[in-house]
């Protein structure tokens, strides 16, 4: 798999959502990228179930399914601060089947859906992430295609992303720190948006109110 930075970037002065992603992907349009379609990735919650958890004081553990419209047939399983499984599609049915250790929290369902773009070697993905019915945020994601070893191409990515991110181009990903000059994989890719939608549904537990 190759090379991949997914990032948040903030909704610019007085815009909406929608109308940022529209100036983001109008920059890459300049830039000559072209449209390939749509892609999606949604992430559901799951608690361990109190059944489960034991008299210890124990608290529970997350775990969230995530799906990726690049790799149809796998379902990812992450844990929090730990392994990521690949599983086949079926593993949804399963976690049906394992209701009563792990609990759907439905109402964190969140997911990104937007529009693919390639430029020479680079593939982007403009998303607006959503959470019920309301916009959230903005995730980006850019493949650098030709590599597998991240330390190899960041310097590259980066240059890309700040032709069209400007200064909101993110810094290395937390996942690279670990991969030094090991293969990446798809799992690299979720993990980051695992990272992106927790800091996205933060953001939203922080009380209005005090914002000016």
């Amino acid at each position: 798999s190759a090379v991949v930075s997914v990032s948040q970037v903030p909704v610019a002065e007085g815009k909406s959502v929608q109308q940022t992603v529209e100036i983001l992907t109008r920059k890459l349009e300049v830039l000559g990228a072209e449209k390939q379609g749509t892609f999606c990735v949604d992430c559901e919650t799951y608690h361990t179930a109190a059944s489960t958890i034991g008299s210890q004081g124990q608290t529970g553990k997350l775990m969230y399914v995530m799906h990726n419209s690049e790799y149809p047939l796998s379902c990812f399983a992450l844990f929090e601060n730990g392994p990521c499984l690949i599983a086949d599609a079926n593993f949804d049915i399963l976690m049906v089947k394992l209701k009563g250790f792990f609990q759907n929290a439905k109402a964190n369902k969140i997911e990104s859906r937007g529009t693919r773009y390639q430029y020479c070697d680079f593939l982007v993905k403009v998303g607006t992430v959503t959470m019920g019915p309301s916009a959230r945020g903005i995730s980006v994601e850019v493949e650098y295609c030709p590599c597998v070893i991240a330390n190899d191409c960041w310097n590259l990515l980066m240059e890309f992303m700040q032709s069209f991110m400007g200064n909101h181009t993110p810094g290395i990903p937390s996942v690279f720190g670990n991969k030094h000059d090991s293969v990446y994989s798809p799992a690299d890719t979720m993990v980051q948006y695992m990272e992106l939608f927790n800091k996205i549904r933060k953001q939203q537990q922080v009380p209005v109110a005090g914002m000016r």
